[in-house]
C-alpha cells in the first residue's frame, strides 16, 4: 500500500494589491497508517520578494523550510480558516451532489471571496480574479433558497434553484452554521445573515442589537445594518477583511483564534480554548498589544454578561492590513437565555476557575490582559451597569419585539455573575 497525495498551489494577495500571486504549495498526504499529514513550502520566488508576507505568525512564518502538520486532518490552521465552515460545506456538498467531501475539495471548491488574502488552485499561475458578487437586489432570491436548504427541500433538477445555489456559493467561507451569503452594496462587501424559519426569535435583529450593545461597552465591532427583504429582516455585517479600491478589493490576511491557539475545532481540543492563553499569544503577535489585550478582555466580559456561550475560538480573529497583525473587530455576538441563575459557562477558559462566567473568575487573570485589578474591576463594573440597564432599550431600538425581549431577558447580567467565590 502506498500513501495518497493531493496537492494545490496557495495564492496570496499582498498588502496594497488586488491580484493574487503564488505563495507556495500545499500537499495533503494520507500515510499507509491512515494518518493525514499536511506539508507546505513557500516558493523561492515568493521568498525573494521584498514585499512578501507570512501566511500566519504561528505555524507558517516566512521561512525557507518544509512545514508539516498532523492536526485538523493535516490542514494548517490558516488554510482551514480559508476553508468553508458548516454552512458553506453544506452548499458545496449540495452543489457536488455528495454526502461529504474531503478537505482538499472544500478548499478548492470554495468561492474566491473566502476570508483573508489566500486562494487555492491547481495551476502555478493564479487565475484571473473573479469580481462577480451578489447584489443587494438578489437578497430575496438568496433568502428563499437558504430556507429551502435549511428544510432539505432543494430540487436539484430545478434550473432556477440551481442558478440561485450558485449565488449562495459566493460566501461559503465566512464561517458558522447559519444561512448566509456575501453581497456587494454601496461599494462594500457584506455578509448577509438570514433568519431561519425554525428560529425561536428574530436572530438577525437580536444579533444586530448585541453588536450595538457591545459598542456601548467600549468594544470595537464590525459595521452592521438591518435591511428588510420581502418583509423579512436580514443582518448585513461589513467584511473587515476587504476594502474597495479603484481596481477591485484589497484583501487583508485573517486568521482565527483557533489558529493562534494551535487548537482543533472539536470539543476534544477544548482544554486549549482559553482567553488567557489567547491574551498571551496576542501579546506576542499584535502590533498594538495593550489596546488589543484590553479589547479581548472586554469581549470576554461582554460574552459573560450576555450569556454568549457560543464564544468559541472561531468567533475571534486576527487581521493584517499590512505586515502587522492585530485583533479584528468583534462579530457573532448572540445571547443564550439559560435557566441556571447560579452558574453559566463560556466556551473558552476565562479565569482560574475555568469557563465559569463569573466576575471573580474574570478578574482572576486580569494581569494576562495587561490590566491591574483596579482597572479590570472598573471595566467589569461599568459594563455590568450598561448591559443590565441598557440591553432592553438597545434591543427595542434595534427593532426587537417585546415578545422576543421577553424570551431573551434571562441572558443578561444573570444573578450568579456577582456571586463571591471562596478564595
Amino acid at each position: 500500500m502506498t500513501s495518497k497525495k493531493q496537492e494545490c498551489f496557495v495564492y496570496m494577495t499582498l498588502p496594497g494589491q488586488t491580484d493574487q500571486i503564488t505563495a507556495g504549495k500545499y500537499v495533503l498526504e494520507k500515510t499507509e497508517q491512515g494518518i493525514d499529514v499536511g506539508h507546505f513550502v513557500y516558493g523561492r520566488s515568493y521568498l525573494s520578494r521584498a514585499d512578501a508576507v507570512e501566511i500566519d505568525p504561528i505555524e507558517l512564518k516566512l521561512e525557507n523550510k518544509v512545514f508539516n502538520t498532523v492536526t485538523m486532518k493535516g490542514v494548517f490552521g490558516a488554510l482551514r480558516d480559508a476553508s468553508p465552515d458548516y454552512w458553506g460545506r453544506r452548499i458545496i456538498e449540495r452543489n457536488l451532489k455528495v454526502a461529504q467531501a474531503d478537505e482538499m475539495t472544500y478548499l478548492l471548491q470554495s468561492a474566491d471571496d473566502r476570508i483573508g488574502a489566500l486562494g487555492f488552485g491547481f495551476n502555478q499561475t493564479p487565475p484571473a480574479p473573479n469580481r462577480v458578487f451578489n447584489q443587494k437586489i438578489q437578497l430575496d432570491r438568496l433568502q428563499k433558497e437558504a430556507e429551502l436548504l435549511v428544510n432539505e427541500e432543494v430540487k436539484p433538477e430545478n434550473p432556477i434553484t440551481a442558478q440561485v445555489q450558485e449565488l449562495l456559493l459566493i460566501g461559503t467561507s465566512m464561517g458558522g452554521a447559519r444561512p448566509k451569503a456575501v453581497i456587494e452594496d454601496d461599494d462594500k462587501l457584506w455578509v448577509a445573515k438570514f433568519n431561519r424559519m425554525d428560529d425561536k426569535w428574530n436572530n438577525a435583529l437580536i444579533e444586530y442589537a448585541m453588536l450595538k450593545l457591545a459598542e456601548k461597552c467600549g468594544i470595537e465591532t464590525a459595521l452592521s445594518k438591518i435591511v428588510s427583504v420581502a418583509g423579512k429582516d436580514v443582518l448585513l455585517v461589513k467584511r473587515f477583511d476587504r476594502e474597495r479600491v479603484s481596481d477591485g478589493y484589497l484583501r487583508y490576511r485573517m486568521i482565527s483564534s483557533l489558529t493562534v491557539l494551535q487548537a482543533g475545532d472539536d470539543y476534544t481540543q477544548r482544554e486549549k480554548w482559553s482567553y488567557i492563553q489567547l491574551a498571551e499569544e496576542l501579546r506576542r503577535i499584535s502590533k498594538q498589544a495593550k489596546r488589543d489585550a484590553e479589547q479581548l478582555f472586554r469581549r470576554m466580559v461582554f460574552n459573560a454578561l450576555v450569556s454568549n456561550t457560543d464564544d468559541h475560538p472561531r468567533n475571534h480573529a486576527f487581521i493584517a492590513q499590512d505586515k502587522n497583525w492585530q485583533l479584528s473587530p468583534a462579530y457573532d455576538l448572540t445571547p443564550n437565555p439559560l435557566v441556571s441563575i447560579e452558574q453559566r459557562d463560556l466556551a473558552m477558559i476565562c479565569g482560574r476557575m475555568g469557563r465559569f462566567a463569573n466576575k471573580d473568575n474574570l478578574l482572576s487573570e486580569a494581569d494576562k490582559f495587561l490590566l491591574n485589578q483596579d482597572k479590570a474591576k472598573k471595566i467589569i463594573d461599568d459594563m455590568y451597569k450598561i448591559v443590565k440597564n441598557e440591553w432592553y432599550a438597545t434591543a427595542r431600538h434595534a427593532g426587537v419585539t417585546e415578545a422576543d425581549c421577553e424570551k431573551i431577558k434571562s441572558s443578561f447580567a444573570y444573578e450568579g455573575f456577582n456571586y463571591k467565590q471562596n478564595s
